[in-house]
């Protein structure tokens, strides 16, 4: 059986998923791309297998933490048994960005193109995790007064228990660097964020550097496992992501933001990189309205899958 025990937060108005946690006990649920309209945690148990990501591939093992934002195209493979927990959460149910301060685990836990979309742990840190997906699946399993805002609050404390864990193992995680790196890579992540919105191609950043783009290309491909065009895409499909969702800007709009005047050219580079339009992005996941939150109340469907 590949999923057991799920219990999912529905949003009664649109019939959307809101929250979801279940077990696993096999591959099965994720041995195929997904690209999911909410964020994504697998708590991998026991087991060990290879992540494909975006554009690269990865190895996990038992005790491992993956992690994926909206859309984020990601499959496991293995041979091997795998069990472990999956969460699933819509950004309107817990807005990452808004609670950035809190949690930190934006570019930590998700939206870091510069690191793997996993981690590994001690048996204690999972331990630590597992202790907070307990109290989160019987609350969810006992609808009662406030569940919306309790289950909030457990989401809450498993993103900071995380943030925690991963920083604690590697300190220099939300620079997007380790310490192992050249130098180069540090002056790298510096010029895209600084210039992502103005420039787009690999030997903008190849000239920045005063490095031949043949020789970046294989810096990046080495440490990263990416080539530096696809670093910048993903950090520039990151901030059209966020300007789809936290605003009511125009597509027009965040392209021209982004560097892109022509709002097709925008859209056809968005959807190559994401697989899916700005539009049916926004539709799918919304944009903030009148700066506040949907109402509790909104959440308060729960059903059994």
């Amino acid at each position: 059986m590949s999923e057991t025990g799920s219990q999912t937060l529905v949003n009664p108005k649109t019939g959307d998923l809101a929250f979801k946690i279940f077990s696993f006990e096999s591959v099965n649920h994720f041995d195929h791309v997904q690209r999911l309209g909410y964020y994504t945690m697998i708590l991998v148990r026991t087991g060990r297998g290879k992540l494909k990501a975006d554009f690269s591939a990865h190895h996990f093992s038992e005790n491992s933490l993956v992690c994926f934002s909206p859309f984020q195209p990601f499959m496991l493979e293995t041979g091997d048994t795998i069990k472990g927990w999956c969460i699933h959460f819509h950004p309107d149910f817990f807005r990452i960005q808004k609670h950035h301060q809190e949690t930190a685990c934006n570019g930590i836990l998700f939206n870091n193109i510069y690191n793997p979309p996993l981690f590994h742990m001690d048996f204690s840190g999972t331990e630590k995790l597992l202790s907070v997906v307990e109290s989160m699946r019987i609350e969810i399993s006992n609808p009662g007064l406030s569940q919306y805002d309790l289950l909030k609050s457990q989401l809450k404390i498993f993103l900071i228990t995380a943030s925690r864990i991963k920083l604690n193992r590697n300190p220099n995680t939300a620079a997007g660097y380790t310490v192992k790196h050249p130098l180069i890579l540090q002056n790298l992540k510096i010029a895209i964020e600084k210039n992502f919105k103005s420039k787009h191609s690999a030997s903008d950043y190849a000239g920045l550097l005063h490095i031949s783009p043949k020789a970046l290309a294989r810096i990046c491909k080495q440490y990263f496992h990416k080539t530096l065009t696809d670093l910048i895409a993903e950090r520039i499909v990151i901030e059209a992501k966020r300007g789809l969702y936290l605003t009511s800007k125009s597509v027009k709009e965040i392209a021209w933001e982004l560097g892109y005047e022509d709002e097709h050219y925008f859209s056809r580079f968005f959807k190559r990189n994401a697989e899916i339009s700005p539009q049916y992005y926004r539709d799918t996941i919304g944009f903030a309205k009148a700066e506040g939150l949907l109402s509790a109340e909104v959440f308060s469907g729960v059903s059994a899958n």
